[in-house]
């Protein structure tokens, strides 16, 4: 009698637990992936910018952070459609948002500025 009273207790436990609410992600990756498994497959830059726009408001709404790289990609994209002052602004925006991706943001950057490709 004694061990079902505690294999009830341990049951209760267990089915409370099942009811706490996930975490909170850090970033939200709403869209992003596929964005990005996108571009590997070589799909219209244009569509793409349109998405991860799209994805951007997206994100805002639920007052969620875009994931490293977003900014970062986003401003790849707008390189490749010759639309460099959105590349800039993007650029800034991930090293904003991920000081550790200053140096490659730079690096990128100059590269810009000087015409070579990125």
């Amino acid at each position: 009698m004694r061990h079902s009273g505690s294999a009830l207790v341990f049951c209760a436990i267990a089915l409370l637990s099942g009811c706490a609410a996930a975490p909170k992600t850090l970033y939200g990756w709403d869209g992003y992936q596929p964005q990005v498994y996108m571009h590997l497959k070589g799909e219209s830059p244009d569509q793409q910018i349109a998405e991860l726009e799209k994805s951007l408001q997206t994100l805002s709404a639920k007052g969620m952070s875009a994931p490293p790289g977003f900014h970062a990609h986003l401003g790849m994209l707008y390189s490749i459609t010759g639309k460099p002052e959105q590349m800039v602004s993007q650029f800034e925006d991930e090293k904003k948002l991920f000081p550790e991706s200053a140096a490659y943001m730079d690096l990128l950057l100059s590269k810009a500025k000087k015409g070579e490709k990125l």
